[in-house]
């Protein structure tokens, strides 16, 4: 039986001949990736060379050609590729004629159902268009004859790589430009959890785009690893192509674990991985040759003057500037100077590194290949080559591209061999902007603006980098991380005190920002226990500027005004209790004159009384301050039910909870006595359109209370009409009782996925087991949810640990159920 790729000559030029054969080619499980593609393209060829010859026999055409373009131009078809074809011909028949050959040739592969991306023009219409149209032009790169009379197609390739030699300083700024607009509308690949395969930045588009740099003469890309990477993201889309039956390149969450499986992957996140590679060698190449192509033609454009200045006389030598020992710069790159010696210089290479990140310039990615030839350092480092290391972590920004060029060439895991668990390593949770690498990377550079409010820069510098080195290690990444970061801070040169503060940092990088969002900082048991984990004051000023650095390099979701001023709250009162001052009296629970005006309202009326305004962000030296939310604002006599009635009107409303806080006031009344008001402060969102009204909102929550709107019928008949879209399963959620966290209360933390009436289902499962909520605190990252509630017994006594672990339980069940 004769093979798909033995076919030639007279294949059965029905569709469906091609299409049996083609359907038996693409679930051939003993070829795949590029032999299967080119044997597509093969099995293309010939069955469009057996239509074309036909149809030129039916209609009697000379002087015409079928050529390939494009992908398919370069012989690469994925099962669900269009098909880009040219009918090209010398301009010696009639239209008429012309437009019959071609009709022959497309309406069969439409018959099939194949996508067909066609044109019919002559040579000098083809370059006419190439020469208006820059896609047009780049597909003709790669134009392929498969049938017909071959001159016009080689006239045709000779003519366009001529024009496109001849128009690069004008084409290649344009190409440029049109790759930037691209990565500005699909972001970057390598950080994307749901990419764009071909159109994210780093992705097929962008590798297209260097062959086409490289056409022109002009420049070249780096070459080590590239053909691998473009070579890996066409197998990923070729596997989208076969598991979903779709001609899409978005590798969706859902498909992930199907495309994995079909490559022999073990995991979606190793199928991340692995993308997140391809895709950075693919951008740190763009990198570079697009650096090269403007330098070469700044030069070319700077040529005619200089000679004029020069007389016509000959070319002066490029400046060379001294940036540090060895290292020089040139171009507007650090290069290596001419008297240093790699080969016997351990420290060149973060010294170079340091230079070039101070300096805000590149690093020519032939240098770093060069450095990569550097003896390995002694260890412990020496200190002047742990000062260059912290010198280049504090550079600010510059270190993100020099870091780039050393990854590029292996030179950072030489350095830290424990970089390379967390290389590329994708990061599930939506709040997260960078792979885990990129993110610590960024976190180093945010750290970089906090060196002068810490006496210890270096210490920050260097935990903001190994913060997270525990991920992908077994258990919580913090404790995991804690003896990593320990023995990298040794290695490097750090004393074991040093080495202990870094592992500290490490291990404590989360405990600010959790506790406080998460518990009561009225509680003494709250600021105690987060000074016994800091133990000292240098501890805590670091760990506070890193817990910032943190959270702005995470993402826009992890940080605010809001979060930063309960952190700082809490740094405060924890660094009076290390330094051995007296508590500070717990703040008042009504902070504002709007606070109080509401609670005595609602005292007055025995009803709930609401406020909603715009909380805006303070400004930025002369700019306009910013709303980052809205607060709401409710206040009404104490009672059972409050809590699941107000988050269940929320979420009726379509209102996202960013972030709660619910309090206990008490207020004298006229007659002397004391009187409980609850305040329940919120943060929240539209979903989508305009707010509501503070009137409609305060209706239905007086209506809840009533038991005249049942809210979680109404939440139950809405999720059923509008169901949420197939996606990947959230882990299901985890309900905890936090011992010794509270003097006052019994401590109860919920994680779970976050979701429409999450709150309301909280409440009311508290409500059925009979408890009464002192405090809650709610903390929203992207999908996710950490609800903190403080509860006692109706009495105001602690629950017992069955009691806790019994209210623990029901809230589990009911949010399962």
């Amino acid at each position: 039986m004769t093979t798909p790729e033995q076919t030639t000559g007279q294949p059965d030029s029905g569709p469906s001949g091609y299409a049996a054969a083609r359907l038996r080619l693409l679930h051939e499980k003993t070829r795949s990736g590029p032999p299967r593609r080119a044997a597509l393209a093969r099995l293309t060829d010939d069955w469009l060379h057996a239509l074309f010859t036909a149809a030129v026999r039916e209609v009697g055409v000379q002087g015409a050609a079928l050529v390939a373009v494009g992908g398919y131009g370069r012989g690469e078809l994925s099962p669900r590729s269009d098909l880009d074809l040219l009918l090209l011909h010398d301009g010696g028949s009639d239209a008429a004629a012309i437009a019959a050959l071609a009709d022959r040739v497309w309406y069969p592969v439409w018959d099939l159902g194949l996508a067909l991306d066609h044109s019919v023009r002559t040579t000098s219409e083809a370059r006419k268009t190439a020469g208006q149209d820059l896609k047009v032009q780049l597909g003709l790169l790669d134009a392929r004859h498969i049938v017909g009379d071959p001159a016009p197609t080689a006239a045709l390739r000779t003519a366009v790589l001529a024009d496109w030699r001849n128009q690069a300083p004008k084409r290649l700024p344009e190409l440029d430009e049109l790759c930037r607009e691209r990565a500005e509308r699909q972001g970057e690949l390598q950080f994307l959890l749901e990419p764009d395969i071909k159109e994210a930045r780093g992705g097929l588009r962008d590798a297209t785009a260097l062959r086409a740099v490289a056409a022109s003469w002009l420049a070249d890309a780096p070459r080590e690893g590239l053909a691998d990477a473009r070579r890996a993201l066409l197998d990923v889309r070729d596997s989208l192509h076969l598991t979903t039956g779709r001609a899409t390149d978005r590798l969706a969450l859902q498909e992930q674990d199907g495309v994995a499986a079909d490559l022999g992957i073990d995991d979606a996140d190793e199928l991340l991985r692995q993308v997140y590679e391809a895709a950075r060698t693919v951008s740190y190449a763009s990198d570079v040759t697009w650096r090269e192509v403007n330098r070469v033609l700044r030069s070319r454009a700077a040529r005619p003057r200089l000679r004029a200045l020069l007389g016509g006389g000959s070319r002066p030598a490029p400046e060379r500037t001294p940036l540090a020992e060895g290292v020089v710069e040139q171009d507007g790159e650090a290069v290596l100077a001419r008297t240093a010696r790699v080969e016997h210089d351990p420290g060149l290479p973060l010294r170079a590194a340091a230079a070039a990140a101070q300096s805000g310039l590149p690093i020519s990615p032939y240098v770093v290949r060069r450095l990569a030839a550097a003896p390995p350092l002694p260890v412990p480092w020496p200190a002047a080559v742990r000062e260059e290391f912290v010198t280049l972590l504090g550079a600010g920004q510059p270190t993100v591209d020099v870091w780039e060029a050393f990854e590029a060439e292996g030179l950072i895991t030489r350095l830290i061999p424990e970089w390379e668990r967390v290389r590329c390593r994708p990061q599930r949770n939506a709040v997260h902007t960078w792979t885990v690498d990129r993110h610590l990377v960024e976190t180093a550079v945010e750290a970089s603006a906090f060196t002068r409010r810490v006496s210890r820069p270096d210490l920050l510098l260097v935990a903001a980098l190994l913060h997270d080195i525990g991920k992908g290690l077994p258990g919580d990444h913090s404790e995991a991380g804690e003896p990593v970061a320990r023995s990298v801070a040794l290695r490097i040169g750090f004393d074991r005190a040093d080495a202990d503060v870094v592992a500290a940092l490490v291990r404590h990088h989360l405990l600010l920002v959790e506790t406080a969002t998460r518990r009561d900082l009225d509680d003494p048991a709250t600021v105690s226990s987060v000074a016994e984990k800091v133990d000292s004051l240098t501890t805590l000023e670091l760990l506070h500027a890193l817990t910032e650095a943190d959270a702005l390099a995470t993402g826009p979701a992890a940080w605010s005004t809001w979060r930063g001023s309960l952190v700082t709250d809490l740094v405060g009162r924890v660094a009076a209790a290390l330094a051995g001052k007296p508590p500070a009296a717990p703040r008042p629970v009504v902070t504002s004159a709007e606070q109080e005006r509401l609670a005595v309202e609602a005292l007055r009326t025995g009803g709930p009384v609401l406020s909603l305004h715009t909380q805006p962000e303070p400004p930025q030296e002369d700019d306009e301050p910013e709303p980052v939310g809205v607060e709401l604002l409710i206040a009404l006599p104490d009672r059972p039910g409050v809590l699941p009635a107000a988050a269940g009107v929320l979420a009726l409303h379509r209102l996202t909870v960013r972030a709660a806080d619910l309090r206990i006031v008490e207020l004298p009344t006229a007659l002397g006595e004391v009187s409980d008001v609850l305040l329940l402060s919120w943060r929240v969102a539209a979903a989508y359109g305009s707010l509501p009204q503070a009137t409609r909102l305060r209706a239905d929550l007086v209506r809840a209370l009533d038991g005249s709107l049942d809210i979680r019928s109404r939440l139950a008949e809405r999720e059923a009409a509008y169901p949420r879209r197939r996606g990947t399963q959230a882990p299901p959620p985890r309900v905890t009782v936090v011992p010794g966290s509270s003097e006052l209360a019994t401590v109860i933390e919920v994680r779970a996925q976050d979701a429409p009436g999450l709150l309301h289902r909280i409440g009311r499962a508290l409500e059925e087991a009979a408890v009464r909520v002192r405090s809650a605190h709610v903390s929203t990252l992207g999908a996710n949810v950490v609800d903190t509630v403080y509860v006692t017994r109706a009495d105001g006594a602690l629950l017992t640990d069955g009691e806790a672990t019994t209210v623990a339980k029901t809230v589990e069940e009911a949010l399962r159920g």
